[in-house]
């Protein structure tokens, strides 16, 4: 099922929460919608649903508006952070649930949605326990029935709201690699919203990057993670550090110095550098950026270094090998290897 979203504005008591979005959603994609709180992520999505209606713009299933239809009419299905789940129900009735409320004229026979629950309880990878309930699974396995509901209305379209976001790091990790098998296995439109870049970068076909009310950028995870539109897409996905410079005929200078940067093509005035902690290259001699080491610490395989730059104490982030021993006060140069420059505000 495509999906569109066309010029949408979403106002709360005067307040837009959306600003003009629009939106296309290619049938089978999987898609993220990716941005800290307030962004409007979860808005847009409810929007999609039919839990909220759009204040101006339209909502297209394939050619279809469906702007002012429920959910109910749309045929979607939603999961959410903290499962929903019936307690009273059993694993294979919360399943079902969906197909028993159906009206009478399209409600499948007790015996067919029995089969179709047993059926999604092995595609998800939890046959056996359809007489247990929720109160006798872990979290993982109950985000696990909760997406198995999901699908067995057979929706149009499957809506996931921040759909790991109260389970621990290694649950939301397995479940991650899970939820993109079962994807491809489904093959249904499927968007999620989630605030954790990490899941979004693995998981999704795409990334909708959203700041304010707006869609920042838009594509797969290296367009938004190696070629950031904006100051606020390079901030918010990956780790990155920034500089205050200023570019003179092609080359980049901090300060009083130039530091070896490259800058043809790009106008000449006050300007901002960004670069990854990950992406320098160390320099000797004095050259490039320098600055002196203000801490360090372990992260992983590498060894994360705080500088402090310039006569105004800039605090920029480097990675180093682990082995390498520094220590307070010890002055190191860099030069970042991939950096991107945007016009100062």
């Amino acid at each position: 099922m495509e999906l569109k979203v066309v010029n949408v504005r979403k106002e709360f008591d005067r307040f837009a929460a959306l600003h003009d979005v629009s939106l296309d959603i290619r049938s089978g994609e999987l898609i993220a919608l990716l941005g800290p709180s307030g962004s409007g992520k979860t808005t847009l999505l409810r929007l999609i649903a039919g839990l909220d209606f759009p204040t101006e713009g339209t909502i297209l299933f394939g050619d279809e508006d469906s702007s002012r239809k429920s959910v109910q009419e749309r045929n979607v299905g939603f999961v959410f952070q903290h499962y929903a789940l019936f307690r009273h129900m059993s694993v294979a009735d919360n399943i079902g649930f969906g197909l028993k409320v159906r009206p009478r004229a399209t409600r499948p026979p007790r015996r067919e949605i029995r089969r179709r629950a047993l059926e999604l309880l092995d595609l998800v990878q939890l046959s056996g326990l359809e007489n247990r309930y929720p109160n006798q699974l872990s979290g993982g396995q109950r985000q696990r029935v909760a997406l198995a509901r999901a699908l067995a209305i057979e929706p149009r379209v499957l809506l996931l709201d921040e759909p790991f976001g109260a389970l621990d790091a290694q649950v939301r990790r397995d479940l991650r690699r899970w939820l993109r098998e079962i994807h491809d296995r489904t093959g249904h439109t499927t968007v999620f919203v989630t605030h954790d870049q990490e899941e979004a970068l693995e998981l999704a076909d795409r990334v909708v990057v959203m700041s304010q009310g707006l869609i920042e950028q838009v594509g797969t995870a290296d367009e938004v993670y190696d070629r950031p539109n904006s100051p606020f897409v390079y901030g918010f996905i990956g780790d990155s550090s920034t500089l205050p410079v200023r570019v003179e005929n092609g080359q980049v200078w901090f300060e009083n110095r130039n530091i070896g940067l490259d800058a043809k093509g790009v106008q000449d005035g006050d300007a901002t550098l960004f670069f990854r902690p990950q992406e320098i290259v160390p320099v000797d001699g004095g050259g490039g950026i320098v600055g002196s080491v203000a801490s360090s610490r372990r992260v992983e395989a590498r060894r994360r270094v705080e500088l402090s730059v310039g006569d105004a104490d800039h605090r920029v982030e480097i990675e180093l090998p682990v082995e390498q021993q520094i220590a307070a006060g010890d002055r190191l140069g860099f030069l970042p290897r991939a950096w991107r420059l945007f016009p100062a505000e």
